[in-house]
């Protein structure tokens, strides 16, 4: 029994265990947010170890059942090129393998090499093979297969196309369009070598058993028609055969299947007072991106709310000045809006299952040497 006049700490056998062992509130504040203050951010540094709270009966240890239990994953803008979703209850790291695996490591189709044929217009071979190989293809990655120094190039390792344009003389100057690349779905069609005399069939550039319109079901065209890739003079022509193969973003940035690929913490913006009537219209003419507005209270009477936290960019103008003190703002640590931006080889949704895809045959292949 506890003395007369305190007060027993010891928690009942109906309260959860959680609940008598919670952190005070400023402890949990820096455990789980990152605090923003006018001149720099606070608290940065993570507290992962599962000792750190051990002295106040907090165990803050990870394990697969509690990932399992707290993580989420919510899509909030799904379009044909971008997606945007948050991930709640992951660390950091594990938001930034992510970035990481779909700039580097996610595989596209782009073109490789390109057999230049004939170039009289005023950009040098070089260049063009350059502009050549940075255009989006529509094609699934997932249908081909890697092609290394030995491998011969065939209908699963290679993509061709063709162009061929030239302008006339007399006519105005002619603007050349990824859409004008023709897709070759039997192979190359330039001879290796000048054609025998005895009439045999001449060796190509690659070495087709099939028509690749039996792999793929759609078109293996371009992504963009409307990319300009030259620009002809009256004479000029250009023709060419480029060959497309599988690559990864790491080992040039042809083949990184993303525009950009990035995540914000969560950003929390609160309110620790009233603030009214002209306080409350500085405020929002403060903030740039319009986080907070003015409700009215009737009698004459107004004040600021915050109606869009997500659309904070951490500008810190809202914590400057005399408002320091009357609003909080903090990032939540283990929840991130991840945007994905797709050049168009694959839907944002596809990539992100590809990434994590990719990201369990890494921790399978760790898993497996530690063995």
């Amino acid at each position: 029994m506890p003395k007369k006049g305190t007060k027993s700490t010891k928690g009942t056998d109906d309260e959860p265990q959680q609940q008598q062992n919670k952190l005070p509130d400023h402890l949990e504040l820096q455990r789980t947010r990152v605090i923003c203050k006018a001149g720099a951010p606070t608290h940065t540094e993570g507290f992962q170890y599962s000792g750190a709270y051990a002295a106040m009966g907090v165990d803050t240890s990870v394990s697969v059942d509690k990932f399992c239990m707290n993580f989420k994953v919510e899509v909030k803008r799904l379009t044909e090129d971008d997606m945007e979703f948050d991930m709640i209850g992951v660390d950091a790291s594990i938001a930034n393998a992510f970035r990481r695996i779909l700039i580097a490591e996610v595989p596209t189709m782009a073109i490789e090499k390109v057999f230049m044929v004939d170039n009289t217009s005023v950009i040098a071979d070089e260049v063009l093979s350059h502009r050549l190989g940075l255009i989006p293809l529509d094609a699934d990655p997932r249908l081909f297969d890697y092609m290394s120094e030995n491998d011969v190039p065939n209908e699963r390792n290679t993509i061709v196309y063709k162009l061929h344009v030239s302008c006339q003389k007399g006519s105005p100057r002619l603007t050349v369009k990824s859409g004008q690349l023709e897709w070759l779905p039997e192979g190359s069609q330039l001879n290796m070598a000048a054609p025998a005399q005895s009439g045999n069939k001449q060796k190509t550039y690659t070495s087709f058993s099939q028509s690749q319109k039996d792999i793929s079901k759609e078109s293996l065209g371009v992504k963009f028609k409307d990319i300009t890739i030259a620009r002809l003079g009256p004479g000029q022509a250009i023709e060419l055969e480029a060959h497309a193969v599988k690559g990864i973003g790491k080992v040039h940035a042809k083949w990184s299947p993303v525009a950009t690929a990035w995540y914000k913490m969560l950003p929390e913006v609160v309110l620790l007072k009233e603030i009214k009537d002209d306080d409350a219209e500085k405020l929002v003419k403060k903030c740039p991106v319009n986080v907070f507005d003015i409700e009215d209270l009737g009698n004459g009477e107004k004040r600021a709310v915050v109606t869009k936290p997500r659309s904070c960019t951490l500008c810190r103008e809202c914590v400057m000045g005399p408002s320091e003190e009357q609003v909080r703002l903090t990032r939540v640590r283990d929840h991130f809006i991840f945007t994905i931006e797709s050049t168009g080889a694959l839907p944002p949704e596809v990539l992100f299952t590809e990434a994590v895809k990719i990201l369990e045959e890494k921790c399978e292949r760790v898993i497996s040497e530690l063995s």
